[in-house]
């Protein structure tokens, strides 16, 4: 990770909200020849002050098979990220950069029985779906998810280290930060516009 203590992000609760607001995580980790990886939305759980993450994978795919012979994993979650030229700055001298935010946590992963993997399957359509649409999952038949839940495992990480990057340019003079959150709000995209309301907040 580019780390910078005035590129870390002290505030725990801030690194968690984060991790919540960009669940589809990538989960990667140790495979036979290669490094093996899955993105998937997880589920974070906080208990008496440690995170444990929640998901579920397809089973016997690269990824299940090398987690059940490493449990070791590293979860990225990332957010929002652009382009800041250098041509912002009051020196514009400076080379060009990008800002972004991310989390790194890393942990052990344990998979769970189908009784669990059936209730975190749950717990994580009640989240996006809701729980009073057609679509909620107490709506689907039982024969269903028995059918389903035989094609894929739950899994619990519990979080043993977390680090993150918030790259909003603090490193720059004042006058160059408004001059970029400025900048990004003329480029009328999504990540530009969460960048530059992140790095607005940061300066009042």
């Amino acid at each position: 990770m580019y780390k910078f203590p005035y590129y870390t992000e002290q505030d725990d609760e801030k690194v968690v909200a984060f991790i919540k607001d960009n669940s589809f995580a990538m989960v990667t980790g140790k495979g036979d020849k290669y490094p093996v990886a899955t993105q998937i939305p997880l589920h974070v759980r906080l208990v008496e002050g440690k995170i444990f993450l929640e998901g579920h994978m397809m089973r016997k795919t690269d990824h299940h098979l090398a987690f059940e012979k490493n449990s070791n994993v590293l979860v990225l979650f990332t957010g929002p990220h652009c382009f800041i030229s250098a041509n912002w700055y009051t020196d514009p001298s400076i080379g060009s950069t990008w800002n972004y935010m991310t989390v790194h946590a890393k942990g052990k992963i344990n998979f769970v029985d189908e009784a669990a993997t059936v209730q975190m399957v749950k717990v994580l359509s009640d989240n996006y779906v809701g729980t009073k649409t057609t679509a909620s999952f107490d709506n689907l038949s039982k024969d269903y998810i028995a059918h389903m839940v035989k094609a894929i495992v739950g899994f619990s990480i519990e979080v043993e280290s977390i680090d993150n990057v918030f790259k909003l340019s603090q490193n720059r003079d004042e006058a160059s930060q408004k001059n970029i959150i400025e900048q990004l709000k003329k480029r009328g995209d999504e990540n530009s516009a969460k960048i530059a309301e992140e790095m607005e907040h940061r300066l009042n």
